[in-house]
């Protein structure tokens, strides 16, 4: 028997019943007034006064109007179960309206079988659907039944409607099918905002970013709104064009185009990816500004990955603390942060308060806490993680769990107990896993596995730059020149290109970018002068150039002078004729930091007494004083 509690809560939770019999009597409002109260009506305790009201004078069954806007504000309220209700009980056979409102609130809420089973309904009930049906239906709808709905659109004449073709390009376009949803919109009898950025997004997220740009472009400069610069700018982001996503935004706001939230998550991510972090410093004080941007959890995690991959760990931390309802993404963000710069006593301390807070991990959260230990070495720790995230939490570890782990074990010399790992993973290992043991086998000297994996990678076809430069690495290192010649020959011979190193430093809000001996920068008198004054320094104080890891057969002076533009140095000798003395230099390079560019940056902060904060293609190094943070473990 149910409590009275618990059955006075249920009761409060369904429609008002069906009226008596003998309640037929005239509503002391005109239809015209109740319908206003429906429309204007922000809370479901007003609708179900209004739904009582109705019922106890038998309206829903004489007026249909009234009726269907009731059963729309039940769904805008997100009360799908009220307006279900009236839809299932009316009187009256339901007609396209109502069909075409429930299928909308359906979609609205994601729920796309149920909006379907609907539509079978309504053309089971001889009910002809509209634009309006078919436009609901696609609203975020997967392909195939996508282009069943495009058919039955065509067959009842409704494919020629501008917001039907803009919802079928948009179906073909999560599905990476741009040449339909190209064919679609060269149809078009007439181009809107809507359908324009529908296209422009289509090309963005399908990597046709200048594509998209000819679009935008081509559009008169009053006739973008605001969803149309964020899908622009959100687009360059995606496809890891962060110079160019910032200087659209800094245009947008020349032009006075306001941003909104999904704006300037797109923008610290560019931030982020380019290590700007004053830009990204002026995106928190606008949004502190209070420019109508709400700080919520979203933003303030952002926030929290920028300031992390920009070097500015404190800042970070602040950021963190200031979030309320922290949900699960905003504490792997903070427990990233500290992985990727190699402080993993405070990401385990962090997931420690996390448990014990009630957050339950997710396997990112697991992928930090691996992260962590990897950039310190610690291997016991690591494998503890590895097995309480399988057997406590029961994450089945991914392709990435498996890339830490074989970094782990391979770069402290477990090279037997990585391979085993591999071979005994339930899903296929890629080539970048591959690629990481192959680089562990480089940094131990097993050329006998090194050169197993590459023939592996080799013969699948799947070999990039990096298998070609390790293997190379490999054979150099042990004095096998033939073998290395041979290697980088194979890599000419398949056209397969080395990455080339580039390190960023912003300077005043503006990002500078150098490529090894770069000779481009308008500075590029100045930066040398500096760059002779480094080495200088350097030899005064000791300095020995590592050139064994220069992998080419040639004289020794020129390895020297290939070591002394290296990306980073050039990066760093900007940096110290451009900001004061004292100043922290951040500097970002898209490759692994060298032996020689480790060793010398170590003594430069120590020499200028500077702190030089290097982020690398795998972690942060703080070097402070003639120290670096990864304690030579990287």
């Amino acid at each position: 028997m149910l409590s009275d509690a618990l059955a006075s809560t249920l009761t409060a939770s369904l429609p008002p019943p069906p009226p008596p019999a003998n309640t037929d009597y005239p509503h002391p409002f005109p239809p015209s007034k109740l319908a206003y109260l429906i429309d204007s009506s922000k809370s479901i305790k007003h609708l179900l006064q209004i739904h009582a009201s109705l019922l106890r004078h038998n309206l829903l069954d004489t007026n249909r109007i009234l009726t269907f806007k009731l059963q729309r504000s039940y769904s805008s309220l997100r009360r799908l179960d009220y307006s279900l209700s009236l839809f299932n009980h009316a009187q009256t056979p339901p007609n396209v309206f109502s069909y075409t409102a429930i299928i909308h609130a359906h979609t609205t809420l994601n729920l796309h079988p149920q909006a379907l089973s609907l539509y079978a309904r309504m053309l089971a009930d001889d009910v002809v659907p509209n634009a309006f049906t078919f436009s609901a239906l696609l609203r975020d709808c997967p392909l195939k039944p996508g282009k069943s709905l495009h058919s039955q659109a065509v067959k009842l004449g409704c494919a020629s409607d501008n917001y039907v073709i803009t919802g079928l390009i948009d179906v073909y376009s999560k599905a990476g099918e741009v040449a339909s949803a190209r064919q679609l919109f060269d149809k078009l009898p007439e181009r809107n905002l809507v359908s324009l950025t529908a296209m422009i997004n289509c090309c963005a997220k399908n990597g046709d970013v200048d594509g998209a740009r000819l679009l935008f472009d081509g559009m008169e400069e009053g006739e973008r709104d605001i969803v149309c610069w964020n899908v622009m700018i959100d687009g360059y982001v995606q496809q890891g064009r962060p110079n160019e996503a910032l200087d659209l935004f800094r245009e947008m706001l020349e032009l006075r185009v306001k941003p909104f939230e999904p704006t300037l998550l797109a923008v610290l991510s560019a931030c982020g990816q380019l290590g700007a972090l004053e830009s990204g410093r002026w995106v928190h004080s606008y949004i502190l500004m209070n420019n109508g941007i709400e700080f919520g959890v979203q933003l303030g995690t952002a926030l929290v990955d920028m300031y992390s991959k920009c070097g500015s760990l404190d800042e970070a931390r602040t950021v963190f603390d200031m979030i309320e309802d922290k949900d699960v993404v905003a504490w792997n963000a903070m427990v990233f942060g500290y992985a990727m710069h190699g402080f993993s006593k405070d990401s385990f301390r962090l997931f420690a308060t996390m448990c014990r807070r009630g957050v339950y991990p997710t396997d990112i959260t697991f992928i930090g806490l691996l992260t962590a230990c990897v950039h310190s070495g610690l291997v016991t720790e690591g494998r503890r993680y590895f097995c309480l995230m399988k057997d406590e939490y029961q994450i089945e570890p991914k392709i990435e769990h498996y890339g830490c782990m074989v970094n782990l074990l391979g770069s402290a010399g477990h090279l037997d107990e990585a391979y085993e790992l591999i071979k005994s993973m339930k899903i296929d290992p890629d080539p970048v896993l591959w690629g990481t043991l192959l680089g562990a086998c480089r940094l131990h000297g097993n050329t006998v596995l090194g050169e197993r994996i590459a023939e592996l990678l080799l013969s699948k076809n799947v070999a990039d730059s990096g298998t070609y430069v390790i293997l190379s690495g490999i054979y150099a290192a042990a004095g096998n020149w033939d073998g290395a010649a041979k290697v980088r020959a194979m890599m000419k011979g398949s056209g397969v290109q080395k990455e080339p190193g580039c390190s960023s430093i912003e300077v005043n809000n503006m990002v500078h970018e150098f490529l090894a001996g770069d000779m481009r920068h308008p500075k590029c008198k100045e930066i040398y002068a500096m760059l002779e004054e480094m080495n200088g320094w350097l030899e005064t104080h000791g300095h020995t150039p590592h050139i064994d890891i220069v992998l080419h057969d040639i004289g020794e002076s020129e390895k020297k002078r290939l070591l002394e533009v290296h990306s980073e140095k050039l990066a760093i000798a900007f940096g110290l004729i451009s900001t004061q003395a004292g100043a922290t230099i951040r500097i970002f390079n898209n490759l692994k930091m060298c032996l020689d560019c480790h060793t010398a940056t170590k003594l430069i902060s120590k020499i200028k007494g500077r702190k030089i904060v290097v982020r690398d293609r795998n972690r942060f190094h703080h070097f402070v004083d003639g120290s670096c943070s990864c304690g030579e473990y990287w």
